[in-house]
């Protein structure tokens, strides 16, 4: 049986002060705009939060989860699990995920939103995998770009555990 140890990578001081940036940039980007965030579930849910608390505008949320479908090899089509609650046309979307890994989620909700009639339509991810990326997608605003390191905490998870943790941790296994 393997033993999980956690790495610490980002605390909660260096959490909070990434956010407030990426709430700043946000802020002077949307400034006078119609602003819908859109947290994709359930890993951004630590990171919309504490982000909306640093966007300094009038804005309204909304919420999507969505699930891929497949392998490793062969990464699948992306189904929506729970779609948002009002239409998006003419609005200003921007899309707020936990971890942007190989981009096939991201990129298939970007496409499905932007086909909706946003007015603009712009990402960001909390945590950035480049080594991992499939398609070709990046994010407007990105918190971190990680090495390819299977991370918890701050809503990221391993099997459903450590979405609790205030920091983000590198999740080592090794054999006992």
């Amino acid at each position: 049986m393997a033993k999980e140890t956690l790495e610490v990578l980002f605390d909660e001081k260096a959490i909070a002060e990434r956010v407030e940036t990426l709430g700043a940039e946000i802020t002077k980007d949307y400034e006078g705009k119609d602003l819908l965030v859109i947290a994709i579930l359930k890993g951004s849910f630590m990171f919309f939060s504490d982000l909306l608390k640093k966007i300094d505008l009038p804005l309204e949320i909304d919420f999507m989860s969505a699930k891929s479908y497949g392998d490793a090899t062969h990464p699948g089509e992306v189904r929506i699990v729970k779609d948002l609650d009002n239409p998006i046309e003419g609005r200003h979307i921007l899309i707020v995920e936990d971890i942007l890994d190989t981009g096939q989620t991201l990129s298939a909700l970007y496409k499905l939103l932007d086909v909706r009639g946003a007015a603009s339509l712009r990402t960001c991810a909390f945590l950035d995998k480049t080594a991992r990326r499939t398609v070709d997608f990046h994010a407007d605003y990105k918190g971190y770009e990680i090495p390819d390191h299977f991370v918890v905490g701050y809503g990221l998870d391993y099997a459903e555990r450590y979405r609790n943790l205030p920091y983000i941790a590198k999740l080592n296994f090794q054999d006992e």
